[in-house]
């Protein structure tokens, strides 16, 4: 028997494990996926983002979505739509893939609530932590996984204990001095990305190499801050975590309850069972996954699905609001800076923008805002040449096309901006099973619900107009924006939110059910609200707080 057992290696799980191993206590982590080591990945775009290479197959594993078609649900299954919610299932999972653009909650996304009141349609509610609890596990984080950046003072930048950043900011592209020209001439202020790269050697990872391709692709120097390389590898360094992958976890079975006795697992390779056992156990297998699991637990103790008296789990699911933006800097227009330097490839833009978080001066009263990152447009070859190949509305063909691609790879590059603005968590917006479709082991599988708030959407196209006036600043071309209400896959949290309250939460404030005193949530599904910022540096802030807590409890019941 372990000491406790968590099920998932990615941000969360690996931070749980690398504290109790830390620790002394005996731990086994169950991966649904396999292990990439550092000199297996690559930056192949057809394995990692045309052919799933680190996700399942949608005809044996897959979601059901539903969507408002005509007034009624409809729910569709994934392998129909082809629209995956899988995100890294190997070991570190997501983090692996990240772009890793880090920033911390601000102070006030701890108590929206108390700060703007009910939002009608909305399940607004504060957390039952503040920003004080949460802000010397941001700096671990920040120490130990490793996050780069410059700290500059900005009114919505929250405060730190630590002056500046252990790790300098990486290289940056030229374009940033035509960036950041722009801005002051709008009066915002550009601030730089805090990134969960290396730009110095740490240990025995090396720092970026600068290869031009980060989000959805491994790193093969260890300068991506993921759970694989920063937590996972010390904690197997100290003998006390077992790695089990290929292995899925199908339920958690209890037989009283107040405990689970063991995880159900099967090995995905040979397809036989076993159970695991352990004094305490940790759900970190990403938001939606980890309700399922817990739906999937139900039994005669616990007929509506493990730590699920309240009837919450699943409910106030949520996902990053906001949208996308675009334009081209042109050779024959460009302005300010040399064209061979903006075509340099590899250096990152890193720049964000926060003047817009909190929004004060909008004709209809105040509201939460959003965040903003630029970066250039993903540098997968392929997509960027199946891009606007078109004339006069016609499709390009032989010779013509191959002028124009090469002309667009050569002669412009295209700058982007991403907006992170608030998921208002409400009533159609859960996930639960689905009754009548079961992925290949024989479970429920889930199903997703996936409707967002108006305010979302309105918040997000103010934002994007405001982006859209520095491109034109920039003197780029072709700029445009989208912003809609879909939900980006990569970016969920919410299910089993916690709070002080066992009737209307699921989790009390350090993540341990409130059924369950042996039972553990660690990913983002704990969030009630998600912020305005990518969540990745809350999710490993918190988990390492969670660690905290458990090595106390094992520390009394020793």
């Amino acid at each position: 028997m372990y000491d406790v057992v968590i099920i998932g290696s990615g941000a969360s799980g690996g931070a749980v494990a690398y504290t109790l191993c830390k620790t002394g206590y005996k731990v086994a982590v169950l991966e649904k996926g396999r292990l990439i080591r550092r000199d297996e990945f690559s930056k192949d775009e057809l394995a990692y983002c045309r052919r799933d290479l680190v996700t399942p197959n949608l005809f044996d594993e897959y979601h059901t979505i539903e969507e408002k078609v005509d007034g009624k649900w409809v729910a569709t299954p994934t392998y129909e739509s082809g629209w995956s919610f899988w995100n890294g299932n190997i070991v570190g999972g997501s983090s692996n893939l990240m772009s890793g653009m880090l920033h911390r909650l601000h102070p006030d996304d701890f108590r929206l609530k108390s700060k703007y009141g009910e939002i009608e349609g909305a399940n607004v509610v504060d957390w039952p932590i503040s920003y004080e609890d949460l802000e010397p596990y941001y700096d671990l984080t920040e120490e130990l996984v490793g996050v780069s950046g410059h700290y500059e003072k900005h009114q919505y930048e929250p405060p730190r204990s630590r002056a500046q950043f252990t790790q300098p900011p990486t290289k940056e592209n030229a374009v940033v001095k035509l960036l950041d020209k722009s801005c002051q001439k709008l009066g915002i202020k550009s601030l730089v990305t805090p990134r969960a790269v290396l730009s110095r050697d740490k240990g025995d990872r090396n720092a970026c190499y600068y290869s031009n391709f980060c989000g959805s692709y491994g790193c093969s120097s260890g300068a991506k801050s993921s759970s694989r390389e920063a937590l996972i590898k010390p904690a197997l360094a100290t003998g006390n975590l077992t790695l089990l992958t290929n292995t899925h976890v199908k339920y958690l079975h209890s037989e009283s309850k107040d405990a689970v006795k063991y995880a159900m697992a099967v090995d995905t390779v040979t397809g036989k069972e076993r159970r695991i056992e352990g004094k305490m156990f940790v759900v970190a297998a990403q938001a939606h996954e980890s309700s399922r699991l817990l739906l999937n637990s139900a039994n005669k103790y616990h007929p509506h699905g493990l730590a699920n008296t309240s009837g919450e789990v699943g409910k106030n699911l949520i996902f990053s609001g906001g949208g996308s933006g675009q334009g081209e800097l042109h050779k024959d227009s460009l302005k300010d800076i040399k064209f061979e330097d903006l075509m340099t490839t590899g250096l990152f833009v890193n720049r964000s923008i926060l003047d817009w978080y909190f929004v004060d001066d909008w004709w209809d009263g105040k509201f939460k805002g959003g965040s903003v990152e630029f970066m250039f447009e993903h540098q997968n070859v392929i997509t960027r040449a199946r891009k606007n190949n078109y004339k006069e509305g016609k499709l390009l063909w032989g010779k013509e096309l191959g002028e124009h691609v090469v002309k667009r790879m050569t002669e412009q590059k295209s700058i982007r901006f991403e907006i992170f603005n608030d998921w208002l968590p409400n009533d159609d917006c859960f996930v639960s099973l689905d009754p009548t479709h079961k992925d290949k082991y024989g479970m429920p599988v889930g199903k997703l619900r996936v409707e967002g708030h108006p305010q979302d959407v309105k918040v997000g196209k103010y934002i994007a107009k405001k982006c859209e006036k520095i491109l034109e600043e920039m003197g780029a071309k072709n700029i445009y924006s989208s912003v809609s209400s879909a939900p980006p896959q990569n970016l969920v949290a919410g299910g089993c939110r916690f709070g002080n309250d066992p009737k209307t939460s699921v989790l009390n404030k350090y993540c341990q059910a409130h059924d369950v005193p042996n039972l553990f949530v660690a990913d983002a599904s704990f969030m009630p609200t998600g912020g305005s910022v990518a969540y990745t540096w809350t999710i490993y802030a918190n988990a390492f707080r969670v660690a905290d807590h458990i090595v106390s409890v094992l520390r009394t019941v020793a």
